[in-house]
């Protein structure tokens, strides 16, 4: 996907791109790559497939009916290089991105990042891991959409990511092909944390670069306090 491509492809989606917003997905780009070579962030290099693997492909909420990111707090977790949540919020600059991951060599590049796509006023870094900051009374019910990109399969990701959402909030998963094999598998885990299964939506990547699925589902019930469990405990015993 050529920057031309990219740029009409959004505008297919009625998400049309100012110069400014152009430039940031540059900068963005040209970061990675530097970034990349002295810490692991992605193995996608190749500019026409970081824009629709990386930024397209992160994009995807955005156009789904059941999801809105207008002045919305997310929270996002397990972010690596900023996936998915920095590329909406280009596009989406109303919205306040927290990112939570646990390397800090991976924190340190998105301050860089952040600085240099001039959305600090906008952007919150945290450095731990989603079991531990779950528990944080600052973070734990407080946002309005959690989202999550290539982390875990559905039952570890509900844990890590639904005591985040406060009630009436939303908890947007990226997944691909598998999706609807991982949500009935994880249909125990999204019940316990206090959630319902909205939609599963599903298309194509463009280039027939594979499928992608967005997974929506509604806070109703606040998450029982006991998650998220200790530190590693969520991906060794998963939620049945």
């Amino acid at each position: 996907m050529t920057i031309e491509e990219f740029i009409q492809a959004l505008h297919d989606k009625q998400i049309i791109l100012n110069e400014k917003q152009i430039e940031q997905y540059n900068v963005y780009y040209q970061l990675l790559i530097e970034w990349n070579k002295k810490v692991n962030l992605t193995a996608i290099t190749d500019p026409e497939e970081v824009y629709l693997k990386h930024f397209f492909d992160s994009m995807m909420p955005l156009w789904v009916d059941e999801v809105d990111m207008n002045e919305k707090r997310l929270i996002d977790i397990g972010a690596g290089a900023g996936f998915p949540s920095l590329p909406m919020l280009i596009a989406k600059p109303t919205m306040h991105v927290t990112i939570v991951d646990s390397l800090m060599k991976r924190i340190k590049f998105l301050e860089v990042l952040i600085e240099e796509l001039h959305l600090t006023n906008q952007v919150t870094l945290v450095h731990g891991r989603a079991e531990d900051v779950g528990q944080d009374k600052d973070f734990r019910g407080r946002f309005d959409i959690a989202t999550a990109r290539a982390v875990a399969n559905m039952n570890v990701l509900c844990e890590y990511c639904m005591p985040f959402v406060k009630k009436g909030g939303s908890f947007v998963a990226l997944k691909g092909a598998k999706a609807q094999d991982e949500v009935k598998k994880a249909q125990g885990a999204i019940q316990i944390l206090g959630g319902k299964l909205v939609t599963i939506h599903t298309e194509e990547l463009p280039n027939n670069e594979g499928e992608r699925s967005v997974v929506v589902i509604n806070k109703t019930l606040d998450t029982p306090n006991k998650y998220p469990r200790k530190a590693g405990k969520p991906t060794k015993q998963p939620i049945k």
